[in-house]
């Protein structure tokens, strides 16, 4: 059994959905997965919606920025055993080769940047967000990873998306 798993969120902007995987997995997990979050295209900067969901959810949101996904594959970076996408276009996307073959999977969230409406409707967006990647992050956390191969790890993971 390792000690501690890299899990690395993925989507194209890194403004929002991954940012908020990577804040939830970083408390949530502590001390068992590392997380990180990173994106095709970034945007540089990271949704002032995301940040507030965070904040509401007394998340830390220290440390946290919009980066490319190319800083995870060079070889000095840390080794990712599990990556996951938040969003349908990074689904799409040709995602880099990642040393070590991390378990992968297909977590697919409605953009919430993508929102459109009052700033009610735009804050809701975010918390549904929010509450679909905590719910899968809860059960990403409670499976039984030191007793599944790597085959069952990889079919549960995939199983979580769908949900």
């Amino acid at each position: 059994m390792k000690n501690r798993y890299n899990v690395l969120f993925l989507c194209t902007g890194n403004s929002a959905r991954s940012i908020m995987a990577e804040a939830i997995l970083r408390q949530k997990g502590v001390p068992r997965f590392g997380a990180y979050s990173a994106g095709s295209r970034p945007t540089g900067f990271i949704r002032p919606e995301a940040l507030m969901q965070l904040q509401t959810e007394h998340l830390s949101v220290e440390g946290l920025r919009s980066k490319t996904w190319d800083e995870f594959a060079k070889p000095a970076s840390p080794q990712m055993d599990f990556v996951v996408t938040v969003c349908d276009n990074a689904a799409h996307e040709a995602c880099p080769l990642w040393p070590g073959r991390p378990v992968t999977a297909n977590w697919g969230i409605p953009d919430p940047a993508a929102a459109q409406g009052t700033q009610d409707e735009i804050a809701r967006a975010f918390r549904d967000a929010f509450v679909k990647l905590d719910r899968r992050i809860s059960q990403l956390l409670a499976l039984p990873l030191e007793v599944l191969s790597r085959q069952e790890i990889q079919k549960e993971v995939e199983r979580i998306g769908k949900e």
